[in-house]
């Protein structure tokens, strides 16, 4: 009861003079926001980079390179950004009306290096099991891995205050390469990045609006929950935080069994709300203990630091993190058509698609987004799937 109030409270937030139906973003503010979003991705990503894996099923206390404007030049030939710019260039050639099928073929085209739950999903649908049934258990032993968790960002970012687009959208692109859990860290980060147009400062806000896009009786949802309450018990000691997730949620029941090495997305999840939990307001905070948090710490900082970035917008930003930016703003991220520059003008082109489609209007100077209650997808958990679609 306690967390459907706050929820409300939260939502409620965002829908004034008794629930508007609109919301209005000037397009300033919106440019603002969708760059730092990407530039807090790929200063994340680069950040982490060379301490991924360096540690599993433990806290990583070793060393972390201070931080240097030329880092950001890491992130141009990351997967962790240039594996969603796929869902883009899908969207620009197909429309928002994807279909499975569509969105499927458009990722088994592409010819970069790929592992678990993504180059078992790609696999699939080059033999013609389509999505949903390229993600599904019965095919893809990695359903639960972070993969569309840490390749969701675009649809959050292109779908401002949008929840119900958001949902719809990588419900489609999720279910190619994960089912379950693995869809729901997916649609978890895109709410909070959806959430993050409209809030400016509070992590805790964006956290709790990307929760309530997705099953409350989920795995993820419950691992989520759990930090958010820790959190609030503790909110001086992430190490305690972090020992907590280990004892219940370090199951070894991944795709790797017998490891301490855990790509699962709720885990994984539960650090980069830990990084923006207790990293608050300052974002190398985010990003260090995000990466110290250990296992994918490559990709759980740059979600982190993204989001933080959409929510602060790139003038909200240090200055020495995107310091590096202009030298790398023309290069094209690897496997794709797009440098920077053009990655910013085709997102503000799909958003302004998806606010007409969605009934809303663009003035000259804003956008007029209708408001969109967060609905969660039907509960499907990997340890007790439903039959895989035909």
């Amino acid at each position: 009861m306690k967390r459907v109030v706050l929820v409300i409270g939260v939502l409620g937030s965002w829908c004034v003079a008794g629930c508007s139906t609109t919301r209005e973003l000037t397009k300033a503010r919106y440019l603002d926001k969708m760059k730092g979003a990407w530039v807090g991705q790929m200063v994340g990503v680069s950040y982490g980079a060379p301490y991924e894996f360096r540690v599993t099923g433990r806290i990583d206390d070793g060393e972390i390179r201070p931080w240097k404007p030329e880092y950001i030049a890491n992130s141009i030939g990351q997967d962790d950004l240039y594996v969603e710019m796929t869902w883009l260039a899908c969207l620009e050639k197909h429309g928002l009306d994807v279909t499975f099928e569509e969105a499927g073929r458009a990722f088994a085209a592409t010819q970069y290096p790929l592992w678990h739950a993504n180059r078992k999903g790609r696999e699939n649908v080059r033999k013609g099991i389509m999505p949903p049934a390229s993600g599904h258990p019965d095919h893809n032993p990695h359903a639960n891995d972070i993969d569309y968790q840490i390749e969701a960002d675009a649809i959050g970012i292109i779908c401002p205050g949008m929840f119900a687009e958001s949902n719809r959208l990588g419900n489609i692109f999720g279910h190619i390469m994960n089912y379950g859990d693995g869809v729901y860290g997916g649609l978890f980060m895109q709410g909070m990045y959806a959430a993050a147009y409209f809030e400016d400062h509070d992590n805790g806000k964006v956290v709790e609006a990307g929760l309530s896009c997705i099953p409350p009786r989920s795995l993820y949802a419950r691992c989520i929950r759990d930090v958010v309450r820790w959190y609030r018990e503790n909110p001086t000691d992430w190490r305690a935080t972090w020992r907590k997730v280990e004892e219940k949620y370090q199951d070894d029941r991944d795709c790797e069994p017998g490891k301490p090495f855990n790509i699962d997305a709720h885990i994984n999840g539960a650090y980069v709300v830990i990084g923006l939990l207790y990293g608050g307001d300052d974002f190398w905070k985010v990003c260090e203990i995000a990466t110290r948090c250990g296992q994918d710490s490559d990709c759980n900082p740059a979600s982190a630091a993204g989001v933080w970035g959409c929510m602060r917008g790139l003038t909200g930003m240090p200055a020495e993190a995107y310091a590096g930016l202009p030298a790398v703003s023309s290069k094209k991220f690897s496997h794709t058509d797009y440098n920077y520059d053009e990655l910013i003008g085709v997102c503000q082109r799909l958003t302004e698609q998806i606010i007409l489609r969605a009934g809303g209007r663009i003035t000259d100077t804003a956008y007029i987004i209708p408001y969109q209650r967060p609905v969660p997808p039907k509960l499907e958990q990997w340890e007790n799937p439903a039959p895989a679609a035909s």
